[in-house]
């Protein structure tokens, strides 16, 4: 697979549900440690809203999907995770507006403009132990595979990508992701519910980054099967 056509986006946001709906009782834990115990609840809902609602959606521009799929998040994902991923599936559609699929580069810029609108509304960086933490090393995984060649080691072959496979791509993603959840363990919250502990909020693994995480994991597995 080279690009993601509509109907993978379909597929992927049909897995993302799955996850979400089987993850809801952990990621719920993890805000119950910082948060107000609703991150898992939420996302649950938010993407059953979204599969309940995608045979309504333009399969056929990968932009209008995204757009939509980021409105119905915004309006059906309570507390502060629904403008933020409302923005980040928004702001991708607006980058991928017409396009009937994505390529790996195609598909980069519009993470990246996702990436971007999340740190613009909610004002969050690297290291602030928020989604973010997750996104952006994801983000980052795919500038990489952009100038990685096709197969490590190997001469570049006439008519060959220049870059790597979007699937192998998009598990590189996925990895870094996790590992990006993962570090914020020891972070001391500087945004959201979590920074009113302050320092009480280290030692907690960040809901945010842990279902950004599980939304790439869910691409990554969608594109590789």
């Amino acid at each position: 697979m080279q690009t993601l056509s509509g109907v993978h986006i379909a597929a992927w946001l049909e897995r993302a549900a799955d996850v979400m709906e089987r993850e809801k009782a952990f990621l719920t834990e993890l805000d119950a440690a910082i948060g107000d115990s609703d991150h898992g609840v939420n996302m649950a809902r938010g993407f059953t809203a979204v599969r309940t609602r995608l045979g309504g959606l333009d399969h056929g521009d990968v932009g209008a999907l995204l757009k939509g799929v980021g409105m119905i998040l915004l309006s059906t994902v309570g507390g502060a995770s629904g403008p933020l991923y409302g923005t980040l599936f928004r702001e991708a559609g607006q980058r991928a507006a017409g396009a009937a699929a994505l390529d790996l580069a195609a598909l980069t810029g519009c993470l990246e403009a996702g990436l971007d609108g999340v740190k613009r509304r909610g004002k969050a960086s690297l290291g602030d132990k928020t989604l973010v933490d997750a996104l952006v090393p994801a983000v980052d995984a795919l500038k990489a595979a952009l100038s990685a060649p096709a197969h490590a080691g190997a001469p570049a072959h006439a008519g060959a990508p220049a870059h790597a496979s979007l699937v192998d791509a998009l598990a590189r993603a996925a990895e870094a992701a996790n590992a990006g959840a993962l570090a914020t363990v020891p972070l001391v919250a500087r945004k959201g519910r979590a920074s009113y502990l302050g320092e009480r909020s280290a030692g907690h693994q960040d809901p945010g980054a842990t279902s950004c995480s599980l939304l790439l994991r869910s691409l990554a597995a969608t594109a590789g099967a």
